[in-house]
């Protein structure tokens, strides 16, 4: 299960946690414009937006897992299972495979309403990569500066929701999430008044009291209300070092450790965090053993070039300070 955080300061700020109980060894991997994009239903692009992001690369392809084009447009497919429907090829309609979606839409979208744009008549097909890695259920957050949306495939087609809260955790579907924060208006950082009677003198006895009910479980219902009540309440400098310390302190909000989320093949745990500065095009990321913040620069290669830069995960680091 996974978490998507969208935040401004200065910056536009784009991330998320990924949950799971095995890595695939992904790679931050940098598709530069002229790298060949080729979707099997859809044509191809020669020359496109370059893109920056978590990423399984297979037979040259990047199976991206959250990813921000050189515009600032940011994508994050997160896990969905047993409502993500996917539907058969459709001759009337777009048809793009799960694992085209990302690159779909950033490789020539530069703002969420050019994306919403595309995705109108997009047909979420049924095709696996390959025999060895069938499609993923996933739904996915799309975000620019501005605003972010949420894509769901239904039976009915694909979904398209408005996202106010910049956040996206698992099931249930979107709507329910949005509908489930009514449950949590009475949640503040500051000290509740007494509302439960004035017959009794009842008065806060420790700091922090107002946020008695905030959901601390590992559920994707509860690390939504959790990843948005800190989002939301979050203060902030403007300063780099300020925004990308704070957007990891959102996330690590939500984290999951090691032992705590038992499934069939492990334990579910945060494998990495990221955080993209989308208007500088600079993707940081931690991973479970590396909470040192690491970044990638977009611009830092030629992004004319066609072929895909991967850049393996710095997964251990712990440093002595007084070393003799």
């Amino acid at each position: 299960m996974c978490t998507a955080v969208s935040f401004r300061t200065r910056n536009h700020y784009f991330g998320r946690n990924l949950d799971y109980e095995y890595s695939y060894q992904e790679t931050v991997t940098i598709t530069p414009r002229n790298f060949p994009l080729s979707f099997r239903k859809a044509g191809g692009s020669e020359k496109h937006y370059a893109m920056i992001g978590m990423a399984f690369v297979q037979n040259d392809y990047p199976l991206y897992y959250d990813a921000t084009n050189e515009k600032g447009l940011s994508v994050a497919g997160l896990n969905f299972p047993k409502n993500a429907v996917y539907l058969p090829f459709d001759p009337k309609k777009k048809n793009i495979a799960p694992f085209e979606f990302i690159p779909y839409l950033l490789c020539d979208c530069a703002s969420v309403e050019e994306a919403r744009k595309k995705l109108d008549g997009v047909n979420l097909w049924s095709e696996n990569f390959s025999p060895e890695l069938p499609h993923s259920p996933l739904h996915w957050m799309i975000s620019d500066s501005k605003e972010s949306i949420v894509a769901e495939p239904t039976k009915e087609g694909l979904k398209i929701y408005e996202n106010p809260v910049g956040i996206l955790t698992n099931n249930p579907p979107f709507e329910f999430h949005l509908m489930n924060l009514n449950n949590y208006m009475s949640l503040s950082c500051a000290d509740p008044q007494n509302n439960f009677s004035d017959k009794l003198p009842l008065a806060p006895y420790s700091r922090g009291m107002g946020g008695l009910g905030l959901p601390g479980d590992l559920s994707s219902a509860s690390r939504f209300i959790k990843a948005a009540f800190t989002r939301c309440n979050s203060l902030c400098g403007d300063s780099e070092t300020e925004s990308v310390n704070q957007f990891f302190h959102i996330l690590t909000s939500v984290e999951q450790q090691k032992g705590c989320c038992k499934v069939e093949h492990g334990y579910e745990y945060t494998i990495y965090s990221s955080c993209c500065n989308t208007d500088k095009g600079i993707y940081y990321y931690t991973t479970y053993l590396n909470r040192k913040i690491n970044g990638v620069d977009l611009h830092a290669i030629n992004l004319d070039s066609s072929a895909l830069f991967s850049y393996p995960l710095l997964t251990e680091e712990i440093s002595i300070q007084n070393k003799k």
